[in-house]
């Protein structure tokens, strides 16, 4: 159930308006509708190595993501307000919590940011039903996940030489869905000498994107060090 960042996932499961969550979202004896939201946790936190999550106290992943790791897919999980925490997985310590009111059939992300000691569980609604699927575009949104709060990165994400997101971030921030030309994109985070990191990615018509600004400013380790990361949520369809 875990994929590397910027693989994207298969799309079998993942049709928007056709979805199917792997744990429920079921219809019985074909007139009974089970109410189910969907998750996608996120492991954006460059010195934690083995993470859970739980969802009112049950866990929702049944094995721990490393940095960078996700679920790959929308788990299934009951409407209402639902506590979800991100733990350690070896010691059961527990790292962050958020509540969030889910709806049925809505969907949602979970990213754990943060790093020595000091973490966070940020949770955004997908607003998937606002995206058209006849614009002719791709969406892409963004999370800067580099652990630094003094830092005000800008992040730009263009397409032949027009801006979609030209902006400084905060730590922690999620930015809406917005519409890109479908092809190659290019995306650049940088704050002073601190901070500089681009990547050139191409992205498909009716396809969405997000892409994570992951990584320590600090870090010795390249693979820990800010970098530009990208899954596929899913793909618009009529």
């Amino acid at each position: 159930m875990k994929k590397r960042l910027s693989i994207l996932i298969p799309l079998g499961a993942l049709l928007l308006m056709s979805i199917c969550f792997s744990a429920c979202k079921k219809t019985v004896n074909n007139n009974t509708h089970v109410p189910a939201a969907g998750l996608m946790v996120f492991n954006l936190a460059p010195d934690s190595t083995s993470v859970g999550f739980s969802v009112g106290g049950n866990k929702l992943t049944t094995t721990p993501l490393a940095f960078t790791e996700y679920t790959g897919t929308y788990l299934g999980v009951s409407p209402g307000t639902q506590d979800i925490s991100a733990f350690d997985y070896s010691s059961g310590a527990q790292l962050a919590t958020a509540s969030q009111l889910f709806a049925d059939s809505a969907y949602y992300s979970a990213f754990l940011v943060g790093t020595a000691g000091n973490y966070k569980n940020i949770i955004v609604k997908d607003s998937f039903d606002s995206l058209s699927s006849t614009s002719g575009q791709a969406y892409v949104r963004y999370i800067n996940a580099i652990p630094d709060s003094a830092l005000l990165p800008t992040v730009t994400i263009a397409s032949n030489g027009s801006n979609v997101f030209d902006t400084t971030s905060a730590f922690a921030a999620v930015s809406d869905f917005k519409g890109i030309t479908p092809g190659n994109i290019t995306i650049n985070v940088n704050a002073e000498t601190t901070v500089n990191a681009s990547r050139t990615i191409s992205v498909e018509q009716g396809k969405i994107y997000t892409i994570l600004l992951v990584g320590s400013p600090t870090a010795t380790d390249s693979t820990k060090a800010v970098q530009i990361k990208f899954i596929q949520n899913g793909q618009v369809t009529p």
